[in-house]
């Protein structure tokens, strides 16, 4: 079984001391969706949305989300990251009507950005449920994941497809 990092030998919550810890580059993507009615769909896509730009507002928090893991999950370190993009695709098939939301965080440092990937991208989603609840209050929010990480000690990791 793998050793919890987070906790010491007598079970208690610690903040792990990435001290010693080489610096390596560092990149993290995490992604998830929001399913949604044709309408509130249209209505992001085509800026009709009754709060205004759904995606614009997105970006920009899920960026400073990012920024912010380290004040908002107890554990994570603060990072100074070095870049943060949040990015949308609209998927329509099979009925299905979406916005996938994919952030990537990187850094050069001591400890993996993981969670700030996967907190942009979970703020940047509901960022879009606010924006848009006033089409469409149903609105699904899934699939949230890490899709990749590189660099750390233990080196690079792919999800599934």
């Amino acid at each position: 079984m793998t050793k919890l990092t987070h906790l010491d030998e007598t079970g208690a919550a610690r903040m792990v001391d990435v001290g010693g810890k080489a610096e390596t580059q560092r990149r993290a993507v995490a992604s998830g969706r929001i399913a949604m009615s044709p309408q509130a769909l249209a209505a992001i896509r085509d800026g009709n949305a009754p709060k205004g730009d759904v995606l614009a507002a997105a970006r920009i928090a899920g960026i400073m989300a990012a920024k912010r893991t380290g004040e908002l999950i107890p554990l994570c370190h603060p990072l100074g990251l070095e870049a943060v993009t949040v990015d949308f695709a609209f998927e329509e098939s099979d009925g299905a009507h979406a916005i996938r939301v994919t952030a990537t965080a990187s850094l050069t440092g001591k400890t993996g950005v993981e969670m700030e990937a996967m907190t942009a991208a979970s703020i940047a989603l509901l960022t879009i449920y606010d924006m848009a609840k006033a089409v469409d209050k149903g609105m699904v929010i899934a699939d949230l994941r890490l899709v990749e990480k590189t660099g750390g000690k233990s080196g690079d990791w792919r999800a599934e497809p």
